[in-house]
């Protein structure tokens, strides 16, 4: 039996990595920490588009946090050390590790990241694409 989704029209040819995203991106869903911004910085007349995600990651060092970008898919990872050495009385802040993932388009690229104050902000770019009309030439056999 074959699997029908909304992608799966005749008209709608080679659109298969499109299905594969939305299902990638059901996937990441998560438990919701950390929690994160993501907003459209203001464009300059001559630059791209600037779009910055911003996760909070009070506790974290730059050495705990680790952000990779592998098949336009953006992965953001944190683990802290173990604590086993220090003797708590009360322990109300967690150290846990995560995982955040974000799933980039077509064009998307990352231009930089930055730790301050417990706030990570990774800035993206929105490429132009290329425009261009290809004339194709129509054979007699």
């Amino acid at each position: 039996m074959s699997r029908m989704s909304m992608l799966s029209s005749p008209l709608l040819l080679g659109f298969e990595e499109i299905e594969r995203l939305v299902e990638r991106v059901g996937k990441g869903g998560g438990d919701g920490y950390p929690p994160y911004n993501i907003e459209r910085l203001p464009q300059s007349e001559d630059g791209p588009e600037v779009l910055r995600i911003t996760l909070a990651v009070a506790g974290f060092t730059q050495e705990q946090l680790e952000i990779t970008v592998e098949d336009r898919q953006l992965v953001v990872k944190g683990q802290q050390g173990s604590d086993d050495h220090k003797a708590y009385l009360y322990r109300g802040i967690a150290t846990r590790k995560f995982q955040r993932t974000f799933v980039l388009a077509e064009g998307i690229e990352v231009k930089s990241a930055d730790l301050k104050n417990g706030l990570l902000s990774i800035d993206l770019v929105r490429l132009a694409p290329e425009r261009f009309i290809k004339r194709i030439e129509i054979g007699a056999g």
